[in-house]
C-alpha cells in the first residue's frame, strides 16, 4: 500500500497510497517555488514509538511505519527530547542540530512548514510536551 514518489533533485521516497496525492501536490508546489528541500523520508519499515517494554523495546509503531509521516531535511532539523521549550537543555536524539535562520532548518514561518500545514499536516516543531521534532510532518503531529 506504499507508493514511491519521485521528484527531480530528491531521492525517491515512499508514502501510503492514501496520502500520496496530497504529498505529491505539496512537493510539486514546494519545488516550483524552489523551497529549500535537501531530503525527504517517508515510509520506514518498523519505525517505532511509545512506551518501552521490559527489554527496552518500543511498544508501538510510528506514523512512519504506516507511510503517513515525512521527515524533511533531517540533517538540519533534529528530534530533541527533554524539550518543552527549545533551549540548551534539549537533548538531540536523531538528525542534525536545528539552527533557526540557517539554510534548510525549518521554522513555523518557513514555506515548507506553512505548505504542509495548509494541507492538513502538523509540524513536529510544534509538538506539545517533552519532544520537538523539527524535521517531522504528519496528520496527527506524531
Amino acid at each position: 500500500d506504499q507508493v514511491t514518489l519521485v521528484f527531480l533533485g530528491l531521492r525517491p521516497f515512499k508514502v501510503c497510497r492514501k496520502v500520496a496525492s496530497r504529498v505529491s501536490q505539496i512537493m510539486e508546489m514546494l519545488l516550483r517555488v524552489q523551497a529549500p528541500l535537501r531530503e525527504v523520508t517517508g515510509y520506514r519499515v518498523g519505525m517505532t514509538r511509545g512506551e518501552l517494554d521490559a527489554a527496552g523495546n518500543r511498544t508501538g509503531f510510528s506514523n512512519h511505519s504506516f507511510g503517513v509521516a515525512l521527515d524533511v531535511n533531517a540533517a538540519q532539523n533534529g528530534l530533541y527530547e527533554n524539550c518543552i521549550n527549545f533551549d540548551s537543555s534539549c537533548r538531540l536524539v536523531m538528525g542534525g542540530q536545528w539552527h533557526p535562520g540557517r539554510a534548510f532548518s525549518l521554522t513555523k514561518d518557513s514555506v515548507i512548514v506553512l505548505e504542509f500545514k495548509r494541507n492538513g499536516f502538523l509540524w513536529g516543531g510544534e509538538i506539545s510536551g517533552q519532544q520537538k521534532d523539527f524535521m517531522h510532518f504528519s496528520l496527527t503531529g506524531y
